[in-house]
């Protein structure tokens, strides 16, 4: 399983469009695959952070997924809602390894 995190920097005028975009989003992570985690929004503290965590099965399988940005309309409609309502002023992705609860020693599991 791969995790990706994206950390988001919003505008925190625009956190109704930013809400939409990522409901769009979760969406379109579920439909094609993955497992979208949530996205989580400034509470308390710094006002113009955001994260959002959603994994897939392996890196091919997020690949699949990656092929249909810019191509399929679902995909380009999302991009559309933060593109014009410039709720996103930039993001930054970072793919982790998760450990979870009731995973074997991961140095003892043969290659």
């Amino acid at each position: 399983m791969i995790t990706c995190v994206v950390e988001y920097v919003i505008d925190p005028a625009k956190i109704d469009a930013f809400e939409r975009f990522g409901r769009r989003w979760m969406d379109l992570v579920d439909l094609h695959g993955g497992i979208h985690h949530g996205y989580f929004l400034p509470a308390e503290g710094a006002s113009d952070k955001a994260f959002a965590l959603f994994s897939f099965p392996s890196l091919a399988a997020y690949e699949d997924y990656r092929r249909l940005f810019g191509v399929d309309a679902d995909f380009i409609q999302a991009d559309r809602i933060r593109d014009e309502s410039g709720c996103v002023l930039r993001y930054e992705r970072t793919f982790m390894r998760p450990l979870l609860p009731g995973q074997g020693n991961i140095e003892s599991q043969p290659d």
